[in-house]
């Protein structure tokens, strides 16, 4: 379980989460949503114990979270991570360097399946294309909990779809759990267990997506009807 806990994480002139509480049980797909500067990308840099909180603990199965949690957590961030010189393959053999969990076959699995190809230069693809090729490498772990920060960012919808279907395909749900933070709310809702919304580092609300379903509503309903009741407040 990743467990944050009456977590408050400041910069120097933002306070970017306030008090925040959430718990991440194995098997589950959750969604982290809301606007540009919410807390989201924040949320899972602590998780990967890429950053601290300023107080309050992130627990990766009961140890604090901090770099050496890479072990069990694969992080995709919104950056770039590979040399511009490398080529595919060498994306693939540098990450199968740095982590005992990464499978190659998989890797290779899952880039013939996002359509591309081994020799292709990270420097000749399109945004969309390094994309896929981050995709690709984090979903090549084994580890029990995968972290995607905006994981659709520059990709049209009809890849988008396609690399949904991937997600569940190639991740296990008995021993891994997915968090995604993501604004292309549709695209991901179908294989979503639970969503959070969050705005100005507050959680607003969380839900299991059935919940939300049963309701009448879509995920994106529901997270604008609960930001309209926060600016109500």
């Amino acid at each position: 379980m990743i467990s944050i806990e009456n977590v408050t994480k400041k910069y120097v002139n933002k306070t970017a989460l306030k008090n925040v509480n959430m718990q991440f049980e194995k098997g589950k797909v959750t969604g982290i949503v809301g606007e540009n500067g919410s807390g989201k990308s924040t949320t899972l840099k602590l998780m990967a114990g890429l950053i601290y909180p300023t107080s309050g603990k992130v627990l990766i199965d009961d140890k604090q979270a901090r770099r050496l949690s890479s072990n069990k957590v694969a992080y995709m961030s919104e950056l770039e991570s590979f040399y511009s010189y490398f080529t595919v393959k060498d994306a693939i053999d540098y990450f199968a360097s740095q982590f005992t969990d990464f499978e190659r076959g998989q890797a290779e699995e899952i880039v013939s399946f996002m359509n591309l190809e081994l020799n292709q230069k990270v420097k000749h693809l399109s945004k969309g294309n390094r994309g896929r090729l981050k995709i690709a490498i984090t979903l090549a772990r084994r580890a029990p909990y995968i972290l995607l920060d905006e994981p659709f960012s520059g990709l049209d919808p009809m890849v988008r779809n396609s690399i949904v279907k991937g997600l569940i395909k190639f991740i296990d749900l008995e021993k891994q759990t997915l968090i995604v933070t993501t604004h292309e709310i549709l695209e991901i809702e179908p294989i979503l267990d639970d969503a959070i919304v969050i705005k100005g580092g507050e959680i607003l609300a969380r839900e299991s997506v059935e919940d939300i379903r049963e309701n009448g509503q879509s995920v994106v309903e529901w997270m604008e009807r609960k930001y309209r009741e926060e600016r109500r407040k």
